[in-house]
């Protein structure tokens, strides 16, 4: 995997709102343009799961999720943009991950921490109205990041210590079933502050307090008119720190707009002239947006083949990667149990075995076989014996890791298992270390 692979994803409990957007949908748009990165995006269902307990909301929370991301302007292929519930390795990876994540540590996970304060308080039992699966939380999100093994992870700070569990996640499974996991890295974007809501408060659907990124016209107008203010004179001076209207005002304007509304503060701008400033420079950016997320909303059909279509793309990755996580976890084709065996016995047996040649066309190609033969892998065309080369010594050094790295330029031939490729590899692997 030579470039950095971003991941973000948003949960499906509600329509998104301003905060969602400037938060997570803008800046990941951003990101996916970059050619440095490769850039993973989902729809995190399974999680609406321990919130939401309205099938119908779920599925239209969906839709309109995936139409924003759509409509700010992301490109599925440029990226892989997937549903999370269409990657059936995530919940068997949670599982895998679950067996070496200690209880102690979601104890102290804080939104199951808050929950038990709140029960505390009330004199209820500590655990009322905890489901497992508000616990086991953090471990789906583990397995959501180290299921494609994002190295970059953009979150808000309140979700910092589950990049530090997936963390601790990766580094248990690894010190018990050898390197596998990247160990992903948060990525905290200080110039995207926290949006506040119409009434001060972090913006979310909890409060009540939100204004739906594709609201129309009216309503948006409507909602910016109701934002909070103090009780301050046209003419007198205003402060812009503490002020909802100033700070949701500044993450859509530019340096210059926000210098200029600094000013107009400080010069006592009345709180409706305020708001009509702050609603027209909104509008001027969502209005080219709100005609494309209607568009797509009209045809949910479309963004059902947009979606399909990238969890095949995902798929690719994640379907090799989980045979070589349950082939590390002993969840094994039993037929290969005798080359394992084989691979640590002290007598050296044959072994299978690389090899490189030219075809016509000038291309490089190489194939595993195993000891008897039996061709394994087979390679494209590489432009030099030297890039060739480097895949094999990939593959001997690293064995499974570096082949599900190669992706589409290896392949397994016809009726091998993609155990039989692993235990294979795995014995080149102890050969070299003996």
């Amino acid at each position: 995997m030579s470039a950095t692979r971003f991941l973000t994803g948003i949960t499906t409990s509600g329509t998104p709102h301003l905060g969602n957007y400037v938060g997570s949908i803008r800046p990941s748009v951003r990101a996916s343009l970059r050619t440095d990165v490769e850039s993973f995006y989902f729809l995190a269902d399974y999680h609406a799961l321990i919130k939401v307990e309205d099938p119908a909301r779920i599925q239209r929370s969906t839709l309109e999720i995936a139409a924003s991301w759509l409509a700010a302007g992301l490109e599925p292929a440029r990226v892989t943009f997937y549903r999370q519930s269409d990657i059936p390795e995530i919940p068997e990876l949670t599982w895998f991950l679950t067996c070496v994540t200690g209880k102690g540590i979601l104890n102290r996970a804080h939104a199951y921490k808050a929950a038990v304060d709140k029960n505390t308080a009330a004199g209820a039992d500590t655990d009322a109205d905890v489901t497992a699966g508000l616990f086991m939380y953090p471990v789906l999100m583990g397995a959501d990041i180290l299921m494609f093994n994002a190295h970059k992870v953009p979150v808000g700070r309140d979700q910092v210590q589950h990049l530090e569990m997936a963390r601790d996640m990766a580094n248990s499974f690894n010190h018990r079933y050898g390197a596998h996991f990247v160990l992903p890295d948060v990525v905290i974007e200080e110039s995207v502050a926290t949006l506040p809501g119409t009434d001060g408060r972090k913006m979310s659907k909890s409060y009540d307090n939100t204004i739906p990124l594709f609201a129309s016209r009216a309503q948006l107008k409507k909602l910016i008119g109701g934002i909070v203010t103090d009780s301050r004179a046209p003419g007198e001076p205003k402060d812009v720190e503490g002020s909802a209207l100033f700070q949701i005002f500044q993450a859509f304007a530019s340096d210059e707009e926000t210098d200029a509304m600094r000013k107009a503060y400080a010069s006592g701008i009345g709180w409706a002239d305020a708001k009509q400033m702050v609603f027209e420079r909104l509008d001027r950016e969502i209005t080219p947006m709100r005609e494309r997320y209607e568009a797509l909303m009209r045809d949910p059909a479309a963004i059902e083949d947009i979606l399909l279509a990238g969890a095949a793309k995902a798929r690719r990755l994640s379907t090799p990667f989980m045979v070589q996580l349950r082939h590390a976890v002993g969840l094994r084709d039993l037929r290969a149990a005798s080359a394992d065996s084989k691979a640590g016995a002290k007598a050296k047996a044959a072994l299978p075995s690389f090899k490189q040649y030219r075809e016509a066309d000038g291309q490089f190609h190489f194939k595993l076989v195993d000891a008897q033969g039996r061709l394994l892998l087979q390679s494209k065309g590489y432009a030099s014996p030297k890039d060739a080369g480097a895949a094999i010594g990939r593959l001997q050094k690293e064995g499974s890791p570096a082949w599900l790295a190669l992706g589409d330029q290896v392949g397994v031939a016809d009726g091998v298992s993609p155990d039989e490729v692993a235990a294979a590899l795995q014995q080149l692997m102890g050969a070299a270390s003996a």
